[in-house]
């Protein structure tokens, strides 16, 4: 049944068959979901009832909740995390009830799903500049979720007709760790390995912090350019430390932001004039040393300086994601973006890693 799923929901076009390798059993394309923020927020996510069963998704929450949270620490929190509503901004809490209605889930349940996707995001993000000064952002998503893969969509987020923003989430999670605002910016946010899911609840609900993807999502929705967007993701106060990696559309603009729960504790812009034409950020404070046993980074970096930045695009990058141990069996999906070109937004899930997709389309395998 998910090979068919997969089968149908992989798209046509030439251009995506040498993104996604869209082979069954192999590497696909999520869904793609279209959110009207003109409707009301309660009722914005229900075409993820067309998409996928309520017991489906009943069971793969409840899989990805117990394998964050202990059982009996669910069970003893719900109280606390139903009291947690009240504290929650608009629009999201009325986009969770929404959700449990989807789900037939207590609040409380999506709630701590919300909060879950929080606290285990183990990601590379790299953003690059070709010698022309084009912008290029990618991102493997890391979770030890494997059922994320059969729950990964692209969403288009619809206002006045048009779309205001996309991004790739999780049904489920109103939040976004990847998102594109065309022709302004590109974001996504890297887990900061600090704190622990319980300190997470606490600064939401004593200090009223935002969740970090929920202020992707509001970045993404709000700011008008690249500066704009920097200052946002550096300044408004969350619930959890976090890397913020964001990509403009004008030469120079790239930024990795490392972020504690109040402000940024470093800014590490790109410097093409002294040949640092790409930034490579794990979860990992860039100015100390990598953990020996995780080599991603250095991997990632020796692939950008085999590629050059005469030969960076929206092709090589993925590449570069697709080499192993940047990607590896707990990758979930990649995402390649550039918001000057908005339109080659790319999402694939991956269920190998190290092919090659021009080889692969023109059958040389």
């Amino acid at each position: 049944m998910q090979e068919t799923f997969r089968c149908l929901m992989m798209q046509s076009g030439v251009l995506w068959l040498l993104f996604s390798l869209t082979v069954c059993g192999a590497n696909f394309s999520p869904p793609v979901v279209n959110i009207s923020l003109d409707q009301t927020p309660e009722l914005r996510w229900s075409p993820l009832k067309d998409l996928f069963s309520k017991d489906f998704l009943q069971k793969a929450a409840a899989q990805v909740i117990d394998s964050t949270i202990p059982a009996w620490v669910h069970h003893a929190i719900k109280p606390v995390v139903r009291a947690l509503e009240r504290f929650t901004p608009q629009p999201y809490a009325a986009e969770i009830r929404g959700m449990a209605a989807i789900y037939g889930s207590d609040i409380s349940d999506i709630l701590l799903l919300n909060f879950a996707y929080e606290v285990s995001a183990f990601c590379t993000s790299i953003v690059a500049q070709d010698t022309k000064g084009r912008i290029y952002h990618g991102r493997n998503l890391d979770y030890p979720h494997i059922v994320l893969k059969n729950l990964t969509i692209d969403i288009q987020f619809i206002k006045n007709g048009e779309v205001a923003y996309r991004g790739t989430s999780f049904a489920g999670y109103v939040g976004l760790w990847t998102g594109q605002s065309k022709n302004k910016f590109t974001v996504t946010g890297n887990q900061r390995d600090k704190g622990h899911w319980w300190d997470n609840i606490i600064s939401a609900v004593l200090f009223k912090n935002s969740p970090v993807s929920w202020l992707v999502r509001e970045t993404l929705e709000g700011a008008s350019n690249f500066l704009d967007a920097a200052i946002q993701l550096s300044a408004v106060p969350i619930i959890s430390d976090v890397y913020y990696i964001v990509g403009g559309v004008y030469p120079g603009e790239g930024v990795v932001i490392t972020r504690d729960r109040g402000g940024p504790a470093d800014i590490w812009p790109l410097d093409t004039i002294n040949g640092n034409w790409y930034r490579v950020e794990t979860n990992y404070d860039h100015w100390l040393p990598t953990p020996k046993q995780d080599t991603r980074k250095e991997v990632a970096m020796k692939t950008l300086n085999a590629t050059g930045q005469n030969n960076i695009n929206l092709h090589s990058l993925y590449q570069v994601f697709s080499v192993v141990p940047v990607c590896n069996r707990r990758t979930v999906y990649t995402t390649v973006m550039s918001a000057a070109a908005p339109e080659e937004y790319r999402t694939v899930i991956r269920e190998t890693c190290g092919e090659s997709f021009v080889t692969k389309v023109n059958g040389l395998n």
